[in-house]
């Protein structure tokens, strides 16, 4: 197949790559170059999604039989990637988000869950990220000429990761002693491998399916506790997890999901954030790896990289992870308040 991919260069988008590649499928790639880097084996179109000229020169005298869009936030800049992508491919792949479902995290998720109300023209000011992105949606369903297949992840961890969700578990528990862990350590969690997406989403795409999946790990895949004793195993550390109580926590100024990453305190509009089907998807071929396998390939992958340098390129990470000092101090006030 010939296939050009929106983005390419980052995370899920260069698991699409490597995966398209490892099928012997024609890539293009059409990005700013700034993010990352293409595979050499792509053909790497440089350009401004947001810049119509931009979007008129990818197109012309181009054909490919599907486009996956990994970067698509904002339904107008899609919309505008869709109609000038119409006649240029059969199918188009959106990459979406469990996010756009308005009625989550606070209750179970899956397909027939509501979508948060959104313009497919909606510009950047008309909505956070998961309301945008369910415009974002529309946008390719209302303005593409063919079939569109939209594929709705849950939670994504993997090699490459440029959110810094994994990595920063991976490395603050490489550096020993202590470590605040949120919460409690039986709670069930869905996490999935970016490449396991990759390869769910090129099987559909490959059968030029029109239809929308949500994507994501099965319930209780791995738990906390399970999930950071692996990134201790991995990486060899002698840490010391000292499990802090959620009500204690969310008294104490901490931020949920960012500083401590993927812990949410036990309240009602959070109570679902790990009931998420993906039953549509298992029963149309998606299959996810163990979460074990997920963390010893991400650590790999950043122990074959300088740590200052992956910093630099995904500036995200610097925000995700208490900060040392934080950390200490939560410790010893949870010390005191047992």
């Amino acid at each position: 197949m010939r296939i050009l991919v929106i983005g390419g260069s980052v995370f899920l988008g260069r698991a699409i790559v490597e995966e398209a590649l490892r099928r012997g499928h024609d890539v293009t790639t059409f990005n700013r170059g700034r993010s990352g880097e293409d595979r050499p084996e792509v053909t790497a179109v440089r350009g401004d999604r947001e810049v119509p000229d931009d979007l008129r020169a990818l197109a012309a005298g181009r054909e490919w039989d599907a486009v996956v869009d990994v970067c698509g936030y904002t339904p107008k800049v899609v919309a505008e990637s869709a109609r000038a992508l119409s006649g240029h491919a059969g199918t188009y792949t959106f990459i979406s988000t469990v996010s756009a479902i308005s009625s989550y995290p606070a209750q179970p998720a899956d397909e027939s869950s509501p979508l948060w109300e959104c313009s497919p023209d909606a510009g950047p000011q008309d909505g956070d990220y998961g309301v945008l992105k369910a415009g974002c949606e529309r946008a390719v369903e209302r303005y593409f000429e063919g079939a569109a297949l939209i594929i709705a992840p849950g939670l994504i961890l993997g090699p490459w990761e440029n959110v810094g969700r994994l990595p920063s578990w991976l490395l603050r528990i490489a550096r020993g002693g202590r470590v605040l862990a949120p919460g409690d350590p039986e709670t069930r969690m869905q996490l999935i491998d970016a490449r396991d997406i990759a390869v769910f989403t090129l099987d559909q795409t490959e059968k030029g399916v029109s239809d929308r999946f949500i994507t994501t790990g099965p319930p209780g895949n791995t738990t906390f506790g399970r999930w950071l004793a692996e990134c201790a195993e991995v990486t060899g550390s002698d840490a010391e997890l000292v499990w802090v109580d959620d009500r204690f926590l969310a008294g104490q100024d901490v931020q949920p999901w960012v500083e401590l990453p993927l812990w949410l305190p036990a309240e009602p509009d959070a109570a679902a954030v790990w009931k998420i089907s993906a039953g549509k998807a298992e029963a149309a071929g998606l299959r996810c790896r163990p979460v074990a396998e997920t963390v010893r390939d991400t650590w790999d992958w950043i122990k074959g990289h300088d740590e200052a340098a992956l910093r630099a390129r995904y500036p995200r990470w610097s925000s995700h992870g208490l900060a040392p000092d934080k950390e200490a101090a939560l410790l010893t006030a949870w010390a005191a308040a047992r």
